[in-house]
């Protein structure tokens, strides 16, 4: 008789994790040296909780999956934490990184997200569900994902005074309201 089959129930069971990860970007890359070219890959990973903190990391390597964890390992690094107000941003902001200008509006509930795709990625892994953002000049994915994030950090610089959640469960008093008396007709 041979040994009992170990049960691999330990391997079935994957770790949660703590950030999303998502990929923006993998380009080629190479430089020129004197006896042809080095071949590379960039990889630019956004990670994020989608409860206010998000993060955005590059890295370069001769393998794609070894770019990706490095670019991982960096955006872990640079995390923000965003503020959110009702789902969406305290206010108005207008940010320029290099070529890359954007602007980026407080939405009311129900809107979604109305942005391009490296701010739209970013914005939904923050956890901001409301907003209306609009890119400006470059169309660079790198510099765009970067101008977002300067913009994000903008929030904490200035005094945000945050507004009181309403109570919604109390029903405001109504004061009934008195006609005015009417004068009869002649």
């Amino acid at each position: 008789m041979g040994k009992p089959k170990r049960s691999n129930r330990m391997r079935d069971v994957k770790e949660k994790k703590e950030y999303e990860e998502e990929v923006l970007q993998i380009a080629r890359v190479t430089r020129v040296v004197k006896g042809g070219r080095r071949l590379r890959f960039r990889a630019t990973v956004i990670i994020g909780n989608r409860k206010g903190k998000v993060g955005i990391g590059l890295g370069k390597a001769t393998e794609v999956a070894e770019a990706i964890k490095k670019a991982v390992t960096k955006a872990k690094k640079e995390i923000i934490k965003v503020p959110i107000v009702n789902d969406t941003v305290p206010f108005e902001i207008k940010e320029k990184f290099k070529a890359a200008k954007l602007i980026m509006r407080p939405a009311k509930s129900g809107t979604g997200i109305i942005a391009g795709s490296a701010m739209r990625r970013i914005l939904e892994l923050a956890g901001i569900k409301n907003v209306v953002a609009k890119s400006i000049g470059s169309s660079n994915k790198v510099n765009l994902a970067k101008a977002t994030m300067k913009a994000l950090t903008q929030y904490h610089k200035k005094d945000i005074k945050f507004p009181k959640k309403k109570d919604r469960s109390e029903k405001p008093t109504e004061k009934p309201t008195e006609k005015p008396t009417e004068k009869p007709r002649t």
